[in-house]
């Protein structure tokens, strides 16, 4: 018997082609050649990226073999074939679907009791049990019924040992320890406090949960980092700690920007800056370099320098030791590559690459040995900008390095990064050096991490 197509057509992509008239033969409706032509120059004319793609590409795509093409493939095709959005073209995001990415998957009502509070305080109903915000574990373990500041300092060590085992070696590598770990701290808010401690308490417990709702994310499960960070969120409301407050606003704003929402995460960096005056000058320099992130996703190019500039503003009168424990993370070598990230983008539309290659090569020097994550991120970024506005040889031996680092992570987010070059070199792949490079890529996202679907699919003739 034959083998069933694992695969769906995607009628809708066939029709929007076949409806769009044939440059040569107006009566007809575009060839896929002529579609994938057009597409090649669209790109070219927009992004001043070179992309090579064929009939059989578009194949691939009208039998479902490709179901979510890269962003500016998919902003050609809605401007050629004339549809206003990707579901009109029959394009599907099925990791999205699977891993639950969008926020508007989250319960409306309590995701608006979370990210649109603008007054400390008033989440206690929310906390009266908090196991049932967090994600469910199989065994949890049973929690004391009384605690002292012993219990208090357990869970700050915790917090810093998972954090630095999570910039070592990447999110994904002890996500369930730690979700294991909140769990149980989360439970020690139902247990008998003394009064003074009460705030130490939730502060303690929402810089863990933070910590790992950033490692969700850096492992890729995004839907289940939501849970927590709103955790965090009411645990750093109820504790009127405005520094935490900010920390976790600021991680959501990422990870809005980061799943295809810039408006949300603007709408979030703005959220933790209501109240400004209360946050140290590092506080203030990440909110808005969130707020750049979240503007360069946008293409508002003026307004992403300005908020650069501010963070900037902002960082020059940052002194370590006035900082809170909160913000202990953030370094000269951290706000040179939160700065650099957006300009990297700006320079891939044409700016100069001037000013982000400058900050993210400080960044990467400055990370130190236990920053292995961002030096890994750093450098890949590095190398994708260098590829695609620079010197594709000097790209190569930036991303080898990257790649030396990257392997020893299990870090959904540096393997991302890694595609993205993988994409930028293709168009220098008739280099050797860059074809080994891409290989080497396609060995460690695909080889060495078997659940990750495949940097170029096998083509199929149509």
């Amino acid at each position: 018997m034959p083998t069933p197509n694992k695969y769906t057509s995607n009628k809708q992509f066939r029709e929007a082609r076949a409806r769009t008239a044939s440059l040569t033969h107006p009566k007809e409706g575009l060839s896929r050649q002529e579609l994938a032509e057009l597409v090649n120059a669209w790109i070219w004319k927009h992004h001043r990226t070179t992309v090579d793609f064929d009939r059989n590409y578009i194949g691939k795509i009208e039998q479902g073999v490709i179901r979510w093409p890269g962003t500016m493939c998919r902003e050609a095709f809605r401007e050629i074939l004339s549809v206003s959005d990707d579901a009109g073209l029959g394009f599907v995001n099925a990791r999205a679907r699977r891993q639950a990415v969008t926020l508007e998957e989250v319960d409306e009502a309590r995701r608006q009791k979370f990210i649109h509070t603008t007054t400390l305080g008033g989440v206690s109903l929310l906390l009266a049990e908090p196991r049932a915000v967090l994600p469910e574990r199989s065994t949890p373990r049973p929690t004391p019924r009384r605690i002292g500041a012993s219990d208090i300092a357990q869970i700050h060590d915790a917090t810093q040992a998972f954090d630095s085992q999570s910039r070592l070696y990447g999110g994904g590598a002890i996500l369930e320890a730690a979700l294991g770990q909140l769990h149980w701290a989360a439970g020690l808010l139902e247990a008998t406090c003394p009064e003074r401690l009460r705030l130490q308490l939730h502060a303690a417990v929402g810089a863990l949960a933070e910590t790992a709702a950033y490692m969700a994310v850096d492992a890729g499960t995004h839907a289940e980092a939501h849970q927590i960070f709103s955790f965090a969120l009411a645990c750093a409301e109820q504790a009127t700690d405005w520094p935490l407050r900010a920390k976790v606003l600021s991680a959501m704003a990422a990870q809005a920007v980061l799943t295809g929402q810039p408006d949300e995460g603007l709408t979030l960096a703005e959220q933790a800056l209501v109240r400004a005056d209360r946050l140290t000058p590092a506080g203030r320099a990440m909110l808005h370099t969130d707020r750049a992130l979240a503007l360069t996703a946008m293409r508002r190019v003026q307004e992403t320098l300005s908020a650069v500039g501010t963070a900037d503003e902002h960082f020059a009168h940052f002194a370590p030791d006035n900082e809170p424990s909160s913000m202990a993370f953030y370094t000269d070598a951290l706000h040179a590559q939160l700065t650099g990230r957006p300009l990297v983008d700006l320079a891939i539309l044409g700016r100069d690459p001037g000013e982000a290659t400058t900050r993210l090569t400080t960044a990467a020097a400055g990370h130190l040995k236990g920053h292995t994550r961002s030096r890994a991120r750093c450098l890949t970024k590095l190398s994708s900008l260098t590829m695609a506005t620079g010197d594709p040889r000097q790209a190569v031996a930036i991303g080898n390095e990257a790649l030396e680092i990257a392997g020893t992570l299990r870090s959904h987010c540096a393997t991302e990064e890694l595609r993205e070059l993988f994409r930028h070199a293709a168009a220098h792949q008739d280099l050797e050096e860059v074809a080994d490079l891409r290989h080497r890529i396609r060995t460690l996202v695909c080889t060495d991490n078997p659940g990750n679907p495949p940097l170029d699919p096998p083509v199929t003739q149509a």
